[in-house]
């Protein structure tokens, strides 16, 4: 595989106008589709095989006007005042009254007509029922809405927002953790090269990449229903991957122009070695991305692969139109901020990795890893372990009015009702009751009847319907994230032949409290299957690669620590609110797709670093050091790049736990300390001390693997031999 890294690395930086122009096309292609096609990515979303989704594809097919989305309006009066007070009660009736002009409103009620009045008579309920599913409810019919209970308002009335839509409700992507992400890289860049124009290069091919790829997400999103987490997800690995993959190339490059090597056959052999190594870490992040098509979740499928779609633009990127912008850059790639012999002036960093990487920081590290291998690695193990032990208390679920900030309308709905009529009026199920083979004519008055006597009901009442199909609105005691909530809901479907009695009628629990329970309880049973076949793929590959099964069991090994721990440190802060109020969370339930997309996002990024650090010690090996030597000097070479990698890559993820939206906070906020704890801890601790445990006995393999497994030879060992000296190390 070297060979033909080396040969397309020399042809890009030959051709280097020629593959820049294609790049350039590229994003212009897509900012053309981008302007003719543009969609906007959407928060519909479905889980097939689950009976809340069965009971939606009922409604849709007899009921259509209760199929779309929900909005709920809490009406409080002023302090003193009740509703029912004659110059507030006319007021909302003609409020509500007036959305029966907007069309995309198919039914409206206040609380007269919902008869959900706190016994205080102070606050209460009305429902909007829209025609259109989540992601097609206009804003501008969203405007209307809110416009409309503007004189309610007027007349003194607090007017709070709450449901699957309401005004306010999308979430603007924000722009400002990638501003963050991309000055931290900078200077983290500009630290470890020394040079303005070596920190330059891999955020302008990053940035070319996450174009194309932010771009091609809008265009997609006008053909198929794109969730509105895809952009953030795709941007996160676009950017730190984009980066990441440029520094191990240009890193490689720059000490080759440093070693007095020709430009063109410098950027080849940089291409033809770290090259291999940046195709098997994409490769890894790729598969564990589509990995989540496993699941059977429609908008999980999506976000996987518009991510792994980001990833792979980098990494082509990295490896075509990186060498061709060295041919533009010259030299300037190898010079530094000063003079590198400046007389009186100690060498910088940059300069001591170099020309004398035996005197760095990550060599000192390198070495004395190998020194105390066995106390580091029974105790980062055991840091690991004991910081990941919440996650033992993992609660899913997904976010509801009582997740978000106290200004959001969400969460101020979500209180005053709470506080008012009762936690369950925030989350009530919606029975579908099939009334097609009813033998009693008051089939939808005993179902509700019969549920109203489980326990853990508190109201249960027909909402509407027609003589085929009933619906019944079902409120719990307990709040829409409760494990009460989620009990009661298995316990009314375990019950089903007692509730429909002797009625002839059939019924399907759904609703969106439902259907997050049903998503929570698809992902929880998914899981293990994920985890079997990506793991299992990524096994094969990394066996192929390393041509030793002990290198991918030990980084698999490694892999479930990091994802342990970050999940630990994710339920200490979201739901045990362990500095909460720091970082601006409401303490709550952890996303019940979190979980899954941290093992796929975490085992892809952990994989590169193996492979980047592995790599680099079995190029040692073949460059004639006994097992524990190569440990030393890969570990030393390869520390300073994947350090700023893995710093870049933390400062991105991190940035974004200065959005607003709770799902955003919580996933960017898991990967950078998963990331954090597996390149420090795992990769540059932990493995190195197994290696150097293990010795020569971590790169055994059977006899027959020779004959049946190709040597790829990612390294580009035999290739280097050819093309230049090994780099000196002491």
């Amino acid at each position: 595989m070297s060979r033909y890294l080396f040969a397309l690395g020399g042809l890009s930086f030959r051709r280097r106008r020629l593959v820049l122009g294609t790049w350039l096309a590229v994003l212009i292609g897509v900012a053309v589709a981008f302007v003719g096609f543009r969609g906007e990515p959407s928060d519909n979303f479905t889980i097939p095989g689950t009976e809340s989704q069965r009971a939606v594809e009922q409604l849709q097919q007899r009921l259509p006007a209760f199929a779309g989305a929900q909005t709920q309006i809490t009406f409080a009066a002023p302090p003193g005042r009740l509703l029912a007070d004659p110059t507030i009660a006319p007021a909302i009736d003609r409020a509500v009254a007036s959305l029966a002009r907007v069309p995309d409103i198919a039914a409206a009620a206040g609380p007269t007509q919902t008869r959900q009045v706190a016994p205080d008579g102070q606050v209460g309920l009305g429902t909007v029922q829209w025609r259109a599913p989540i992601g097609e409810v206009t804003d501008a019919s969203l405007d209307r809405l809110e416009a409309a209970m503007k004189p309610v308002q007027d007349a003194g009335v607090r007017v709070e927002y709450a449901g699957s839509v309401f005004p306010g409700y999308k979430v603007d992507v924000p722009h400002l953790p990638e501003i963050i992400g991309i000055a931290a890289a900078f200077l983290i860049l500009l630290v470890t090269f020394g040079a303005i124009v070596a920190a330059g290069l891999p955020i302008l091919t990053a940035s070319i990449g996450v174009g194309i790829g932010a771009l091609g997400i809008f265009v997609v999103a006008a053909f198929v229903d794109m969730p509105s987490a895809s952009l953030s997800l795709a941007l996160m690995l676009g950017l730190s991957c984009g980066i990441d993959y440029a520094l191990f190339i240009l890193n490689r490059y720059r000490n080759n122009l440093l070693l007095l090597m020709p430009r063109q056959e410098a950027a080849a052999l940089a291409v033809g070695t770290a090259g291999g190594s940046v195709v098997f870490a994409a490769l890894t992040v790729v598969i564990a991305l589509c990995g989540l098509a496993i699941v059977g979740i429609p908008f999980l499928t999506y976000m996987g692969l518009a991510a792994a779609v980001s990833v792979l633009i980098a990494m082509l990127i990295a490896l075509t139109l990186l060498p061709a912008l060295f041919g533009f850059a010259g030299g300037r790639v190898a010079s530094f901020i000063e003079p590198p012999l400046q007389p009186g002036r100690p060498k910088q960093v940059a300069q001591v990795a170099a020309y004398t990487p035996h005197r760095t920081l990550g060599a000192a590290w390198a070495r004395f890893v190998v020194r105390f291998r066995a106390p580091l690695l029974v105790g980062g193990a055991a840091a690991l372990v004991v910081i990941g032990l919440p996650a033992l208390g993992l609660h899913l679920g997904l976010p509801s009015g009582a997740s978000q900030p106290e200004s959001n309308t969400s969460r101020q709905a979500y209180d005053l009702t709470a506080e008012h009529l009762g936690p369950g009026f925030n989350g009530p199920l919606l029975v579908v009751a099939d009334l097609t083979r009813a033998t009693d004519p008051r089939a939808a008055a005993t179902l509700a009847a019969n549920l109203s006597r489980e326990d853990g009901v508190a109201v249960a009442a027909p909402a509407g319907g027609d003589d085929r199909t009933a619906v019944i609105q079902v409120i719990p005691t307990s709040g829409p994230n409760d494990t009460a909530t989620a009990d009661l809901v298995t316990t009314i479907r375990a019950d089903r032949d007692e509730i429909e009695g002797n009625t002839g009628a059939t019924f399907l629990v759904g609703g969106n409290t439902a259907s997050n329970i049903d998503t929570s309880a698809k992902l929880s049973a998914a899981l293990p299957v994920f985890l079997i076949v990506v793991v299992g793929l990524a096994f094969v590959l990394l066996t192929i690669a390393f041509r030793a099964a002990l290198v991918p069991l030990t980084s698999i090994a490694g892999f479930l620590l990091s994802v342990f721990a970050a999940l630990g440190v994710q339920v200490a802060v979201f739901q045990w609110g362990w500095g909460a109020s720091l970082l601006g969370i409401t303490p709550g339930e952890t996303i019940s797709f979190l979980p899954i997309i941290v093992l796929a996002i975490i085992f892809g990024l952990s994989s590169d670093y193996e492979v980047f650090v592995v790599s680099r010690i079995r190029e040692q090996l073949g460059h004639g050091d006994d097992a524990t030597t190569a440990v030393r000097h890969g570990v030393g070479l390869s520390a300073r790049v994947v350090t700023a990698a893995a710093l870049i890559m933390f400062g991105v993820f991190i940035a974004f736990v200065a959005g607003s939206d709770p799902i955003i906070k919580s996933v960017g906020l898991t990967l950078a300390v998963g990331v954090f704890l597996d390149a420090f801890v795992v990769r540059l601790t932990l493995i190195p001390a197994v290696m150097a445990m293990l010795g020569d006995r971590m790169w055994k393999h059977p006899a027959w693997f020779d004959r049946f497994v190709p040597d790829l030879d990612i390294e580009g060992t035999a290739l280097e031999a050819k093309h230049s000296p090994p780099v000196p190390v002491a």
